[in-house]
């Protein structure tokens, strides 16, 4: 059976709950199904070795060749059954992926049972009273709200209603709003004087270039929207309370920032996600604030958050643990931007893009030679009459590692004109080029897709129906064709799991890089530390490495150094005050990524005076920083200071550090040591 004959059968079942987007219905209804269709499902669960007793409900898409196996043990048993496992099958890719709800706390359910078996059954009759009763009781008022088991029961008691074997009773105490704590949300709302961390994101990777209409989730002040309109941008915002009239318009990008964490309610929190994932037709930018337990504990707790000193609720996610929140609600890969934001592409094309740029080297051309001579005196006229244009198609060539096609090169019909056909061209511009930077650029691209495809396959992104264009033909220059791009992708990522070879490849890369560090421990080394500007320069296979845990936390705004650990499997990042004008920057932020556990801790170091200096910095710099030179020449005597006063150094703070260079009658002023 191929796509199209699996689509048409689709079409032609009557029974079933019927969905925008696919099909579910009971195995015990299989005879609604045509026969053929029905057969296939039984031959996929054969295939895949999912047991019968796996099984018993089939979620059949519309327009993909996809389906699901479900099972809800207690369909019969329970009026609202949970799911407990889903084998998705990707008939496409002839990929499925096995995913269980035992221990999860909040499962999906199953409505209107009805629906997923014949009329003539036994039970059809008591499913559709089931039904009628939460009707009635204004249970389906909001579809958004039914789909979890813990939000469905929270609906239940907030209407005033007991699940009691199966049916509804009315409660005899009835949930009381008058015991609910007042929360002050609007004071959550902070004035800014500039864009917000999501927004800044959003002008980083190219989204506020004016080509994209944009939605603001829960505006606040408006702060954002204003800035934005200056700009000349499509921008409307709404907000609760402060612009509670505004209308909710389905954009291109929609920004929910930093609503969810302040919202008390957990069910009113799921619809304000679902809600602004219904008005995104691109991007949706979420995000919410992060703490780790020490700051959590000075706060009043309140359900799933805390009470602040403004008498607002705060909701404190863990990175993973707001990834985890927006891909369970949401059924969508949530790709970490930075601590805290994350976006979720309803494009995948925009998605595959995106993911693409950011692993994306550029070739740098640098022509350092006249041009050679050539022995066709007209081709040599040729390129002197028109030699803009050839350098700008070499340069496009560089860009992509090939050829360009036609729509890739904005002077592609000039260039027809002028030398007959692209081929030529290229011809031409190898004859007065160096061809190595052609394949030097080629070896770079194809690296950086190989990255790209390694790290979609370590965050297990879902199979993308379409390509864009411009990656097809990469694929196809690259590798042949993309069953050969991800056998290498993925030989590539099982490479980071050994970490006798992530060892072997870091000592190899310290002697490549411009400038890093080994660090030792009892004399035996164990870890690599760099500089992020230099990550590109990294040996592919450590460029894996980092963009995996990359992948847990998102951009390196922040961020100056990335320790990799050669054996624990952990990343370490490294936040400094002052390291790009200052000869000793403080420690105000470490990150610890644990890839096995998909885990991220922050350590923060509030108290500035109290934070660690960076004593070693010329270390992990080289003459492409501005203070490389002073930087310099304060190490080397700086390091007979620290040989005088003959003390351990480590974790030192810089107020510690003046004390000690006080009784020696000295001080640091800027990038000198002076007597006083």
């Amino acid at each position: 059976m191929n796509a199209e004959q699996f689509k048409d059968l689709v079409k032609q079942v009557k029974l079933g709950k019927k969905l925008p987007d696919a099909i579910y219905l009971h195995k015990d209804a299989f005879s609604a199904l045509p026969p053929i269709l029905a057969k296939f499902v039984n031959v996929v669960a054969t295939a895949l070795k999912v047991p019968e007793t796996d099984w018993n409900i089939v979620k059949l898409f519309k327009t993909n060749f996809r389906l699901s196996l479900l099972h809800y043990p207690d369909f019969y048993n329970d009026s609202y059954p949970a799911l407990q496992q889903s084998v998705s099958v990707d008939l496409a890719k002839l990929q499925h992926r096995l995913t269980r709800y035992d221990e999860h706390d909040n499962p999906p359910i199953l409505h209107r049972k009805e629906h997923f078996i014949l009329p003539e059954h036994p039970n059809f009759e008591s499913f559709c009273l089931i039904t009628q009763e939460g009707e009635a009781a204004g249970l389906y008022d909001n579809p958004r709200m039914i789909g979890f088991k813990a939000s469905w029961q929270r609906l239940i008691a907030k209407h005033g209603y007991d699940l009691v074997d199966g049916r509804l009773f009315r409660s005899s105490a009835l949930h009381s709003v008058d015991n609910e704590q007042n929360i002050d949300r609007h004071k959550t709302a902070l004035v800014r004087h500039e864009l917000s961390a999501p927004m800044k994101t959003l002008a980083k990777h190219g989204f506020l270039h004016g080509d994209y209409s944009i939605f603001d989730y829960g505006c606040g002040r408006g702060d954002d929207l204003r800035e934005l309109e200056a700009h000349g941008l499509d921008v409307v915002g709404w907000d609760p309370n402060f612009r509670p009239d505004a209308d909710k318009v389905n954009s291109e990008i929609v920004n929910i920032g930093f609503v969810i964490n302040v919202i008390e309610d957990k069910d009113e929190r799921l619809d304000a996600l679902l809600g602004s994932w219904e008005l995104t037709q691109k991007l949706l930018v979420v995000s919410a604030m992060l703490a780790n337990e020490s700051y959590i504990v000075q706060f009043q707790p309140y359900k799933d958050g805390v009470i602040t000193s403004r008498n607002t609720f705060q909701k404190y996610y863990s990175q993973t643990e707001l990834k985890e929140f927006i891909e369970t609600t949401l059924d969508e890969n949530a790709i970490a931007i930075g601590p805290g934001i994350f976006y979720v592409f309803r494009d995948k094309e925009l998605e595959q893009q995106f993911q693409q740029n950011r692993q994306k080297r550029h070739y740098e051309w640098r022509h350092l030679t006249a041009p050679e001579p050539v022995s066709e005196t007209q081709a040599r006229l040729l390129f002197t009459q028109h030699q803009p244009l050839f350098e700008a198609f070499w340069k496009c060539c560089l860009d992509l590692g090939r050829m360009p096609a036609e729509d890739e090169f904005n002077q592609f019909q000039q260039l027809n004109e002028v030398t007959g056909s692209p081929k030529k061209a290229l011809r031409l511009v190898s004859k007065w080029y160096d061809q190595a930077e052609l394949e030097q650029a080629a070896t770079m691209r194809k690296e950086d897709l190989l990255v790209y495809f390694a790290l979609a396959q370590f965050q297990k992104h879902k199979g993308y129906a379409h390509q864009p264009e411009q990656l097809k033909r990469d694929i196809k220059a690259f590798f042949g064709n993309y069953t050969i791009a991800l056998t290498q992708a993925k030989e590539l990522l099982f490479l980071i799991a050994d970490s006798e070879l992530i060892a072997s490849i870091c000592l190899e890369a310290q002697g490549l890089l411009p400038a890093s560090k080994i660090g030792f421990e009892h004399d035996i080394a164990h870890s690599l530390t760099l500089h992020k500007d230099f990550i590109t320069l990294l040996p592919i296979v450590l460029r894996v490495y980092v963009g995996a845990a990359l992948q847990m936390y998102g951009e390196l705004d922040d961020i100056q150094l990335i320790k990799i650990h050669f054996h624990s499997g952990k990343v370490t990042l490294l936040g400094y005050e002052g390291f790009y004008d200052s000869p000793l920057p403080k420690l105000k932020e470490r990150v610890k990524i644990k890839m096995a556990e998909q885990d991220v801790d922050f350590f923060d170091y509030i108290v500035p005076d109290k934070r660690p200096i960076l004593l070693d910095k010329i270390s992990y710099i080289d003459e492409t920083f501005e203070d490389y030179k002073k930087q310099k020449t304060f190490n080397k005597n700086f390091l007979k200071e620290l040989k005088a006063l003959n003390i351990d150094c480590r974790n030192i703070t810089l107020n510690h550090l003046h004390e000690l260079l006080h009784h020696t009658n000295k001080k640091i002023t800027g990038y000198n040591i002076k007597q006083k």
